[in-house]
């Protein structure tokens, strides 16, 4: 039986699984992939909008050689911080089911079955692609996850989407020689995009280097062409690959499997308490992402690494009384 059971190995997992060791709890993280696994599938190249210090857990410095750290400068931290404190983890185990006893929560995965007193929930969101659910997606030209530019150089490349990502990909991939069209839904380039970004796309759209379409969505993919929808009628373009950046969700299975309540509405928002950080159900707790259910934009490292002490301060709190 253990203390604590994690799910997800990322910043805030181990941020969790850090809060545990130093009470001498028995934790155990369990996360389906590698560690940090969402973070080693960033673009290579991508930079972070938070400075290092931000991203520190635990107070372990997190020392970049720039001014806003890297995706490979982040899993050195991660990775050094996860094996220096011998951190309690299985990788490349996925968790199944989830079912709440008496008084202790049953986690089934694909290698085995563990007991916990307490579950915490820190399970990310970039598992599941908004899709565009359009004929022609499940064509091998689309991703919905970008690596790098070097494959798309001399190649007709459509970036659906406005968001960080979209425009990250959509500039690398310009500068590494790929003929780059935009196929954005909305009026313009995202606010949210990081502001040392937007003028750079901006500019290379208005000088014509960087072709975009505003209001427009994409109908349909075929082997050698796509075809959008415009305001004044239908076009299309060739194309060799799609990079469709159009966002993740969270995977709710879990959360409905142990019964946490998601709101109704569209936002599919979890019932925690903000102080506790403890769900609907009791001994179940949310940790990072998960705890803006659609609204992926509102959690991350920066302003949720703080959850780790307020889950277990209160489970401190239930095994004391």
């Amino acid at each position: 039986m253990k203390d604590v059971i994690i799910i997800g190995g990322g910043p805030i997992g181990i941020a969790c699984a850090l809060e545990c060791k130093k009470r001498n709890w028995e934790y155990l993280i369990i996360e389906k992939g590698a560690l940090t696994n969402s973070l080693f599938n960033y673009p290579k190249n991508m930079t972070f909008f938070s400075t290092s210090e931000k991203l520190e857990i635990d107070g372990i410095p997190f020392i970049s050689k720039n001014p806003k750290p890297n995706r490979d400068e982040a899993l050195e931290y991660y990775r050094r911080v996860a094996t220096s404190n011998s951190i309690n983890i299985n990788l490349y185990e996925t968790v199944l089911s989830l079912e709440k006893k008496a008084d202790y929560i049953v986690v089934t995965t694909d290698k085995s079955s563990y007991k916990g007193k307490k579950l915490i929930l820190a399970t990310g969101f970039y598992d599941i692609p908004n899709l565009l659910n359009v004929p022609g997606e499940d064509l091998p030209k689309v991703t919905h996850y970008y690596k790098e530019a070097h494959p798309y150089a001399m190649q007709n490349i459509v970036v659906v989407g406005a968001s960080n990502s979209s425009v990250d990909a959509a500039l690398e991939i310009w500068r590494k020689g790929g003929n780059v069209t935009m196929i954005i839904r909305g009026e313009a380039i995202g606010e949210r995009v990081k502001y040392w970004v937007r003028p750079d796309i901006i500019n290379r759209i208005e000088e014509g280097s960087i072709k975009a379409f505003f209001n427009a969505q994409i109908t349909e993919i075929k082997e050698d062409e796509l075809t959008f929808r415009m305001p004044e009628g239908l076009k299309a373009i060739p194309n060799d690959y799609v990079v469709a950046l159009t966002g993740y969700k969270p995977n709710f299975e879990l959360l409905n499997q142990i019964g946490i309540t998601l709101s109704s509405d569209e936002k599919k928002l979890p019932e925690y308490n903000k102080e506790t950080m403890e769900s609907n159900i009791e001994g179940v707790y949310l940790a990072g992402v998960i705890c803006g259910g659609m609204e992926t934009h509102k959690w991350f490292i920066e302003n949720s690494r703080i959850h780790a002490k307020q889950i277990t301060e209160h489970i401190e709190s239930t095994f004391v009384s």
